[in-house]
């Protein structure tokens, strides 16, 4: 099995970035240490890239100068000094220090950047051939005809196959749409080897390639005035505007990024303007030039304009000279754009047989689960059967941002609820692309005056009246609920914004329990450096009796095979078997006798300390022989106050423990909770587990 693969273009702007992307998150799913290594970097003073871009996306903790063994200018003048041997030898070193640490190295190649493109190639194939590593070859589809794509592609093969090296997959980037599907298998079938590379497609999309006003800032070195929270925004072509604004207007496109001398208010006011018109597209930005800014008034009268909707940038060039420097911007992937990040994988997961590459990559996989591998597994998961997720605090610019993550990634379908003139227009100012969103106005949805009856026939008996039940459904909560419970949504996620009250009241109102199920509770998963354990109850049940303790346990079994974990039930408490008394240790002897009762294939243990639960040395001299002991995977506390506190405390106190939750269980339908402090990777990883709620409810349907 290979340990490494080396990605490498042939030629500058191939878009290598977003696949070195796609390749890492494949790779950190199914093994367990990954690292990033680029034998050589560009001469810029500040850190590589793309290493700054794998280390902050996947939390790698590997010191930033093992990432890389020379500078580009350095290695040149090594190369022209007859040390080629040398540089190999120091490349080598650095890089079987990692692989002598990691599970896999992923090797970069360089950008082409240098000017010298047959020197770069040379460099690479010298460097992939000391190294060992199959070879990952990207070849720049954009701008290029099937025919040139076609002898690009064969070329590329052929000349690195000549120095007798192995290429492993080809990935054509950056094709436009005129290049048919077909020219993969042309290729693969014009291939002459025993053992023909991978040939894959992916379609140019243009807000990768795109800048984002902050590549502005950093090209420019620009100051923001305005709009701080903005700089994402993506820039689709630059306007110099120096005419009267009667005739500059006319000039607006969608994504302008404005330019003009720091002087001209008129020009600023009627940019700021123009964005909030719906008569005209909506620029991106303006950047002020030769170091001016509009006078005091003119501040004063933006700083009192609600959310300044453009960022607004100065700098100190002027304006001809700046104009020149973004004639030659282009677009970066950075870790602070989360939206570029969620486009590229998703758009590599859409063209990419990720499984077959992976199968050539990787032949054996880790059997620990990493945080970050289980979180890819559930959105995988997710987008097998894409399911109709409903959002109802579309008022949240975290709702907003998730939407848009979730929807690059094909995660699920989304629906949101909220004016969608209000919702659209939100999404714009902070840069979110909504694409195929549905976005329902509860109280002029078609189906507002069924739910309406609906609720009033479920709650009359509580002295629900038909105004009540109107105002009710009035509620995005409410109507969000009981679209689920009407088979117009898979389910629901929400308490960004509200609270754990709000959103779960309505499911305990009219979605009820399952048949059979008494008690509605929750689980938190819990995933640590090397597996993932399941928490219940943290959050619903303050002190639940030993029926519904059972009941707990054996529905957190179900949540734990549904999210591919194999239950095995730890009943906890402060005695291990029968080495305490008291009426809590005898509430969880209960518990446990009425669990094996009802679930009796299920393995399962009570009472347990946590200790002999989860630490099988602790196990073999305190309940020795037991299945689960030392073993346990799902975690069942006796109370609330208990599960709650240990929960957080293991989240705080375990590095890199991350806890995913909480997850409600024993529900008809699938609704869960988010905490008000949630992060939008939180709201998205709850997303795609509700998706799988749903994907397990409706296959338990089918077979009815």
């Amino acid at each position: 099995m290979s340990k490494s693969i080396y990605i490498s273009a042939t030629e500058a702007r191939s878009g290598k970035s977003a696949v070195v992307l796609g390749v890492m998150q494949l790779l950190m799913a199914h093994v367990r240490k990954v690292a990033i290594f680029r034998p050589i970097i560009s001469d810029n003073d500040t850190r590589d890239h793309d290493i700054d871009l794998i280390l902050r996306q996947f939390k790698l903790t590997i010191p930033y100068e093992n990432t890389y063994a020379y500078k580009l200018g350095e290695a040149k003048r090594m190369l022209n000094e007859g040390k080629q041997a040398l540089l190999l030898e120091n490349t080598l070193n650095k890089f079987k220090e990692l692989e002598s640490e990691y599970d896999f190295v992923l090797c970069e190649g360089t950008d082409y950047l240098g000017g010298e493109a047959a020197l770069e190639f040379e460099m690479n194939a010298a460097i992939v051939s000391n190294l060992g590593c199959p070879v990952l070859a990207v070849v720049n589809g954009q701008k290029k005809d099937t025919e040139d794509i076609r002898e690009s592609s064969l070329s590329t093969i052929e000349t690195f196959e000549e120095k007798g090296l192995e290429v492993m997959a080809v990935i054509i980037n950056r094709t436009g749409n005129d290049v048919p599907d077909s020219i993969t298998a042309d290729i693969r079938n014009s291939v002459r080897s025993e053992h023909p590379p991978l040939i894959y497609a992916i379609p140019d999309e243009k807000s990768l390639g795109n800048p984002t006003i902050n590549d502005v800032v950093k090209w420019l070195g620009a100051s923001v005035l305005y709009g701080h929270g903005r700089l994402d925004t993506q820039i689709d072509d630059i306007l110099v505007a120096a005419m009267h604004i009667t005739n500059y207007l006319e000039y607006i496109a969608e994504g302008s990024l404005i330019v003009t001398p720091g002087d001209r208010s008129d020009i600023v006011l009627a940019s700021l303007a123009s964005r909030l018109s719906t008569s005209y597209p909506d620029i991106s930005g303006i950047v002020l030039t030769g170091g001016l800014q509009p006078p005091v008034n003119v501040h004063r009268l933006i700083e009192g304009w609600t959310g300044v909707p453009v960022p607004i940038l100065s700098v100190p060039g002027h304006t001809y000279k700046s104009a020149l420097i973004l004639n030659g911007l282009h677009g970066t992937i950075d870790p602070e754009n989360p939206m570029k990040i969620a486009s590229a994988l998703g758009l590599f997961e859409s063209c990419i047989n990720t499984e077959e590459l992976r199968s050539r990559m990787v032949s054996a996989e880790s059997t620990r689960i990493t945080p970050l591998m289980f979180e890819y597994t559930l959105i995988e998961k997710a987008k097998v059967r894409p399911q109709r997720i409903v959002l109802p605090e579309s008022a949240s610019e975290r709702i907003l941002q998730a939407t848009d993550i979730l929807i690059r990634r094909g995660v699920a379908d989304i629906i949101l609820l909220g004016d969608p003139d209000t919702v659209h227009k939100q999404a714009s100012d902070i840069g979110v692309n909504l694409g195929n969103a549905q976005i329902i106005a509860p109280t002029k949805s078609e189906y507002f005056n069924d739910y309406v009856q609906t609720y009033l026939e479920a709650r009359k008996h509580k002295g629900v009246t038909l105004d009540m039940a109107h105002d009710r459904m009035s509620d995005p909560t409410y109507f969000a609920t009981m679209m689920v419970h009407k088979g117009h949504a898979d389910g629901m996620v929400s308490g960004s914004i509200t609270t754990t009250a709000q959103t779960i009241r309505p499911a305990f109102e009219f979605v009820k329990p399952k048949p059979g199920a008494s008690i509605v509770s929750s689980v938190f998963l819990m995933c640590q450096n090397d597996k993932v354990l399941v928490y219940g109850d943290c959050a619903v049940n303050p002190n639940p009796n030993a029926e519904q303790l059972a009941e707990i346990a054996i529905s957190s079994a179900e949540t734990a095979s549904i999210f591919g974990i194999d239950p095995k039930v730890a009943m906890l408490s402060y005695s291990t078997g029968d080495s305490g008394t008291g009426e809590d240790v005898e509430k969880v002897i209960l518990a446990t006798r009425i669990a094996k009762e009802k679930a009796p294939a299920l393995a399962l243990e009570g009472p347990l300390q946590y200790d002999a639960a989860i630490d099988p040395d602790v196990a073999s001299t305190k309940l020795p022989g037991s299945p689960v002991a030392g073993h346990a995977t799902v975690f069942i506390f006796p109370d609330l106050n208990t599960g709650n506190n240990t929960y957080k405390a293991v989240q705080r106190s375990v590095p890199g423990s991350v806890a995913i939750g909480p997850i409600l269980q024993g529900l008809n339908k699938p609704v869960n909770d988010l905490s008000r402090g949630c992060t939008v990777r939180d709201i998205v990883n709850t997303v795609a587990i509700t998706a799988i709620q749903a994907q397990a409810e409706a296959t338990k349907n089918t077979r009815k």
